[in-house]
Parts: C-alpha cells; sequence; structure tokens
C-alpha cells in the first residue's frame, strides 16, 4: 500500500478533506495506485500486503470506533445512511474521523443501500451503508436484494436494540440478524469491542471475497463500549484477522481448457454471449471474438464489456435486445457463456441446439440456464488469456451474417428514433441524450418501459460505462446510483435515465445530490403512467387498472431542492434542452414528455 493509501498518512488526510469538503472522491487516486503497485489487476477494491495486525485498538476505543477504523484499514471512503439514535455511537465515531471517511446522508435509507450497490457496481470497491434499529434496517432490504443479486460487494450496518432488552419486545426490536439471513452471505451480531476486532474485517473480506451482501448489527449500548471495559473469554487468547486483501484470479487447469478448446474448434459457427462477468476483460474479449469470429451478445450489466460500435457487437440480449442477437443465439451451433445468467431463456438456442462451453467465477453458475458441456470455473481474464492459444482461427462467415443483420437492425432503430411526434416518442429522446453523451459517461439506469428504451437506443462507446439494476429489476434506484458513481468518479460526467414511477419513488435524493454539489444529470421520461404493467394488463385481456400516475411537475421539484430544471415537449424542443441540461455546472433534471401509448416491445416487435 502506498504512504498516501495509508489510513493515518498525512496525504490520505488531506485528500479526504478535500473530498468531504468540494465534492470529490479517491477512487481515481486510489484506482492508479493499486495498479501501478498491481500490474494487470482489475479494477476495484486496492490489493493489501501489509504486516498484519495492524497494530492495536486503544483501550478507550469504543466498538463503533473500532468498526469505522476496521472500514478506514479496508480503503472505505464513503459511508451512506441515515442518521438514527440507535446508531449514535456509530454517527459519532464517523464525525470524530470526518476527514478521513465522509458520511452520504441521505433522505431514506432504501436509497443508502441503493447508492452503497452502485457505488460498488461502478468501482468494483466495497460499497457500505448504515442504518439505525428496526424500521431504519427494513428500509435497506431492496438496496440490499439489488446487490445481493447483482453481485455487487455491500457491507450492510445496522443498530440493534439494548443487549440486556433483546427478546422483550422492546421499542424497535426486530431481528435484524433474521431479516437479513436470505439476502446476507455473513451476518452475525458484534457482541463487544473484541469481537468486532474481528468480525469486521472478516465481513468486508466476505462481501469483497463472496461478491455479495454481508451484515453487521450492534446493540446501540454495545456500540459505545470501550475496550477496556470488555472482557475476553476464556477462549479468545487475543484472537485477530488481517485487512489483507487478494483478489482472486484463478484460472482452470490446463486440461479443463484443453477440452473447452477442442470443443469450440470444432464448432463453425460460434456465438458469445457476455455478461458482466466479462466487464475489465474487453481487451481479451475483443481477441476471442476476432480469433472465433463470433458475434458478442451481450446482458445487461455487461453491455459495457464490448462497445456497441464494435463489428462483432451484436448488441443486447433477452427482452430488452435485439433482433440480431436472438438469431444469432438460434443460429449459432457453439455457445460460449462468459460471466452472465441472462435470465430469458427463450433468447438461449434450443437445448440441444448448440454445444456449451461457460466460464463464471462461480461454480453454482455453470449450467444455470442452459447445458453446458465444460464449465470453466475462473476468473474471466485470466482464463479467456490462458484459452487464447488453444483456439484455432475460424473464417467470418458466421459473423458476417450477423453484420448484415445488425445493419438492417440499426437502420430500424435509426427510422424509429427519427419519428417526430406529440407526445415524443421515448426512443427519440433516448437517441438524443446518448449522441450528446461524453465519451466517459456514466449511465445509471432505472427499471420499466424507460429500461427497455435505452437498452436498445443508448450506444455504449467505449469508455462509457452502464449502471443497473440486474436480476432484482426494481424501481427506483437510478438517482441513487447517479449519487454514488458521482461520487466515485468526480471528473466523469454521470447521467441517470428514469422513468416517472420509479423515479418518484426516490426523488428526495435530488436533496443529497445539491447538498453534496454533485454535477448529475436526470433525464426523467414522463408519460403519467406505470407503462409496462399497463400494457402487461392489455396482454392478459384486462383493462389497464392502477396504472396512472397523479401528475407531478418533475422540473420543478428539481428546482424546489436547488438544483436546475428543464422540460421538452415536442420534437424541436429535445436537442437543445439535452444540450442545456448537460451543460449545466450543477445538478439538473430535465422532464420529456412521453408517449405512455409507446409499447415496451420485443425485439422481433419494434417498428416504426
Amino acid at each position: 500500500m502506498s504512504t498516501a493509501d495509508k489510513p493515518e498518512s498525512p496525504q490520505r488526510r488531506t485528500l479526504l478533506s478535500a473530498a468531504a469538503l468540494g465534492g470529490a472522491s479517491l477512487i481515481a487516486v486510489r484506482g492508479v495506485s493499486a495498479q501501478t503497485s498491481a500490474p494487470g489487476t482489475a479494477t476495484g477494491q486496492p490489493l493489501h500486503r501489509v504486516n498484519q495486525p495492524e497494530g492495536g485498538a486503544a483501550d478507550t476505543d469504543t466498538t463503533a470506533d473500532i468498526i469505522v477504523n476496521t472500514l478506514l484499514a479496508w480503503d472505505v471512503d464513503h459511508v451512506f445512511g441515515m442518521v438514527g439514535d440507535g446508531i449514535n455511537p456509530l454517527i459519532e465515531a464517523l464525525r470524530k474521523r470526518h476527514d478521513k471517511i465522509r458520511f452520504i446522508g441521505v433522505r431514506h435509507e432504501e436509497a443508502a443501500a441503493f447508492m452503497a450497490s452502485g457505488w460498488a457496481k461502478s468501482t468494483g470497491r466495497l460499497g457500505v451503508c448504515m442504518a439505525t434499529t428496526g424500521p431504519g434496517a427494513v428500509h435497506l432490504m431492496n438496496g440490499l436484494y439489488d446487490a445481493h443479486f447483482d453481485g455487487a460487494p455491500v457491507l450492510a450496518i445496522t443498530g440493534l436494540t439494548f443487549h440486556d432488552l433483546i427478546g422483550t419486545r422492546f421499542m424497535q426490536s426486530v431481528s435484524t440478524t433474521a431479516l437479513m439471513e436470505d439476502v446476507a452471505l455473513y451476518n452475525t451480531v458484534v457482541t463487544g469491542p473484541r469481537h468486532a476486532l474481528v468480525v469486521t474485517d472478516i465481513a468486508c473480506r466476505s462481501a469483497l471475497g463472496g461478491r455479495g451482501v454481508a451484515h453487521l448489527t450492534i446493540s446501540k449500548d454495545i456500540q459505545a463500549e470501550p475496550l477496556a471495559s470488555d472482557k475476553a473469554s476464556m477462549e479468545n487468547h487475543g484472537l485477530r484477522t488481517s485487512t489483507n486483501w487478494n483478489r482472486p484470479a484463478p484460472t482452470p487447469s490446463t486440461d479443463d481448457l484443453q477440452s473447452a478448446a477442442d470443443l469450440i474448434n470444432v464448432g463453425k459457427r460460434v456465438a458469445i454471449l457476455a455478461g458482466q462477468g466479462a466487464l475489465g476483460a474487453t481487451p481479451e474479449l475483443e481477441q476471442l471474438a476476432s480469433r472465433l469470429n463470433a458475434p458478442v451478445a451481450k446482458a445487461l450489466l455487461g453491455r459495457a464489456a464490448l462497445p456497441d460500435d464494435s463489428p462483432f457487437s451484436t448488441g443486447g440480449i433477452g427482452h430488452l435486445g435485439t433482433v440480431p442477437s436472438d438469431e444469432a443465439m438460434h443460429a449459432c451451433d457453439t455457445l460460449l457463456i462468459i460471466g452472465s445468467t441472462m435470465p430469458w431463456v427463450d433468447s438461449y438456442p434450443k437445448p440441444g441446439a448448440a454445444r456449451c462451453v461457460q466460464i463464471d467465477m462461480k461454480a453454482d453458475r455453470i449450467g444455470l440456464r442452459y447445458p453446458a458441456e465444460i464449465g470453466l470455473v475462473g476468473d474471466t481474464k485470466s482464463t479467456l488469456r490462458a484459452l487464447l492459444p488453444m483456439l484455432r482461427q475460424k473464417d467470418d462467415a458466421f459473423l458476417r451474417e450477423s453484420q448484415a443483420r445488425v445493419t438492417q437492425w440499426n437502420r430500424l432503430l435509426d427510422q424509429v428514433a427519427a419519428t417526430q411526434r406529440v407526445p415524443l416518442r421515448p426512443q427519440s429522446v433516448i437517441r438524443t441524450i446518448s449522441d450528446a453523451l461524453a465519451p466517459d459517461a456514466i449511465i445509471c439506469l432505472d427499471c420499466g418501459a424507460n429500461t427497455h428504451f435505452a437498452a436498445r437506443f443508448l450506444t455504449l462507446r467505449r469508455g462509457q460505462q452502464l449502471v443497473a439494476t440486474g436480476m432484482l429489476a426494481t424501481m427506483a434506484p437510478g438517482l441513487p446510483f447517479a449519487i454514488a458513481a458521482q461520487l466515485a468518479n468526480p471528473g466523469r460526467q454521470v447521467v441517470a435515465i428514469v422513468g416517472d414511477g420509479g423515479f418518484s419513488m426516490l426523488m428526495a435524493e435530488m436533496s443529497t445530490a445539491v447538498k453534496n454539489q454533485l454535477p448529475i444529470k436526470v433525464f426523467v421520461l414522463r408519460n403519467d403512467a406505470l407503462a409496462e404493467v399497463l400494457f402487461e394488463q392489455r396482454e392478459l385481456g384486462n383493462p389497464a387498472y392502477g396504472c396512472e400516475l397523479g401528475g407531478i411537475d418533475y422540473a420543478q421539484v428539481a428546482t424546489a431542492c436547488g438544483a436546475q430544471g428543464f422540460r421538452c415537449a415536442a420534437p424541436g424542443e429535445v436537442a437543445q434542452a439535452v444540450q442545456a441540461t448537460l451543460r449545466t455546472a450543477g445538478p439538473a433534471l430535465l422532464e420529456a414528455r412521453v408517449d405512455a401509448e409507446e409499447r415496451p416491445s420485443m425485439p422481433h416487435q419494434l417498428k416504426v
């Protein structure tokens, strides 16, 4: 670890003080440091290789002090949460270290959990959220499930009622360990400061190593207990763990790699399905596609693994995807799945129609959606590097077929986007936004009809990043994701594309963006309806019911929060409004009035 990265170093204190005052973050600095010290390492949590343990806690340190100091040792510099009497000692421990770790107060704990998930998704680093006893912990759950389903490393810290009143039906006495049992891969009650010295490290390592949620809950009186008053048990002879962290990068055996290569080499029409497990391995994925002349379909969370304008890309896949992706899947005789469990089974080849090799870090994912003959359990980058020399060059006949379909599909998208009418077609608005984004923009999506339109009409270019909810497919995370991504990446353009249904659930967090001087840009597709559900009801033969939303002036909401608000409702207004929004120095919102009758269609249903 470099001197600037050590929690106690003057350099680190100076940088974090600047962050607390000006909305900056250390992620760029740390990313450079980590990559300098460990060339070729995937971006994410910096590597820790220090002598352990890193000194001891002072007798006066409380459980809360120990937990926060441990977070600092794990290079955590932001905690998302909401204050409450059940976590007052923890909040005080954060306040005393505000020059090293920044507390981002939110308007709802659900947003804090989404921010922690969004932080983890956009950086690969540990996201941390905090909530008080009872209701506060309950409010975290939706955001934690988003992290759980999408493999985002998140630590949730919650308060618990007084230790000697547990089980007495005391006020706010929710059993938070029971609450978190399904969502957390590590889940424990912290019994005192000595216990905190050990389990906080375990929780951080578990979240990162298991790519999921860890949870610590602490009684409010235990949070304030000093180390000196905590007597060790007869079997605790100074137990300690460490903050050493080495990102696992396993590679399958040579025999398994050769078997996979033999299967792929026999294939004549090879297609690739890339998911979020392929992020960070773009050069290897491009070499693989070039060697095999294989079309590459991309699951939503893996859209940035390969630029959309790559000659190998067929775009997204599944219900949010493209016709070329579906046709490549159904026409291939060999399928290589890389880091994906894309859920739409009808977008895979028919069972028996294609032989399959699957690469994934988790063995239980192999064969989950499609029968894989050979599973390669390992890190994507290192596995592809080892596999590539074993693969033979293929001709480009199958790829050229896919490219012809992509050309035809893109022509259809252009025609749809060029349609000028009132109310606006949401696809036209998305295309205008996409064309105006910075080369390194981070785009955060919500869930709903807006996701269908964004997934097809956003063109993700090299250097751009997509943050979205995947397997949980929950409404409301777009704005919190954008806030977290901007905190982690202060020098990059961050935008959120949301529907009015999802945005209105947590729109009070616009004030969080304003308070923290975050220049996020929010694009609200307003149709005053829960449009995706509306069309689902109609497809069932039912009349639309309960889908209408009361009208809200979202531009005025933004203004009321202290941000800039813009509107557009006619084709001639869209480009100018998008540019004005993006040029705004601080946080801004554009409300676009779009057609509620625009159907979020399946790929083959899209029409001009």
